[in-house]
């Protein structure tokens, strides 16, 4: 069988995400019935169905529900491998790394500074991000390494090296009566009914079930809290972001968060290779 081609690949990912070949063919900028013939060309050339058509629109087989999946990460190791090429040839050969905003900034200046102070090293960009967008650069190539937090982010298919280990803490608005606590639970500070949990969206850009706020980003989430919409749990590094109508209160049962720095496992750069030796020495 030959093999396939990006091209292809894109075709059917965009019409697998769409489920609709009219919306997939305007995505992709071409007229729908030159789609539908590669589509068809493509599963006659992998022998399976991919597509279940009928009057109420298309659905993945099992098939296709894989080649979404295998698909996808091929196109963004191909989109990875252009982006770091043309960045390995950049002066200093400059290094990306996602953090996510406003999460482990004591640790990060400490990283950034002991690596600058290595010979030869390269230039590290900090790419700050959204909740859960690290393993999105790292596929794709826009990052060369990221900071992550385990049981939070996924680290499926990435080498990594733990940095820290830290307790979780609670963020109040500063004139909530439960902002006066030496430390809280888990139970209890899921049970505050005038302050629900803020919602964190899951690795498929999901929200959880629940009565708080769908949180996008930081400065949304610390405005929030300040007016008494809400509050969350945190690793302790979080105190670094807070406000003055801010509060941070333990919670001493809350699961430790693991913070590591992860990278491409087949990444061959010297410069990566001396950022990670650092990290490890932190």
């Amino acid at each position: 069988m030959d093999l396939l081609e990006t091209r292809e690949l894109r075709y059917f990912v965009t019409v697998a995400e769409e489920l609709h070949f009219g919306r997939a063919a305007e995505r992709l900028g071409m007229a729908q019935p030159p789609l539908s013939r590669a589509i068809q060309q493509l599963e006659r050339r992998l022998g399976v169905p991919l597509l279940e058509r009928n009057r109420r629109g298309v659905t993945l087989t099992r098939a296709g529900e894989v080649l979404l999946h295998e698909g996808r990460a091929t196109l963004d190791a191909a989109t990875a491998a252009a982006r770091r090429t043309r960045r390995a040839a950049s002066p200093g050969n400059r290094l990306v790394l996602a953090v996510k905003s406003g999460a482990d900034h004591e640790l990060l200046r400490k990283l950034l500074d002991a690596h600058a102070a290595e010979p030869d090293a390269a230039e590290v960009e900090v790419l700050l991000c959204g909740i859960g967008e690290q393993e999105r650069l790292l596929r794709d190539g826009r990052a060369d390494a990221a900071l992550v937090h385990l049981p939070f982010d996924c680290l499926a298919g990435f080498d990594s090296e733990e940095l820290l280990i830290e307790e979780q803490v609670a963020i109040l608005p500063a004139e909530h009566p439960l902002a006066a606590r030496t430390s809280l639970s888990v139970a209890e500070v899921s049970e505050v009914p005038d302050l629900p949990l803020a919602r964190w969206p899951r690795h498929d850009g999901t929200y959880p079930p629940g009565p708080g706020p769908e949180i996008h980003d930081q400065s949304q989430l610390a405005q929030l809290i300040a007016l008494g919409r809400t509050m969350v749990v945190i690793p302790a590094s979080g105190r670094a972001w807070l406000w003055t109508d801010h509060v941070a209160v333990p919670v001493t049962d809350a699961p430790l968060v693991t913070t590591l720095i992860a990278w491409p496992p087949h990444s061959r750069s010297p410069a990566l290779a001396r950022l990670i030796r650092t990290a490890a020495r932190l």
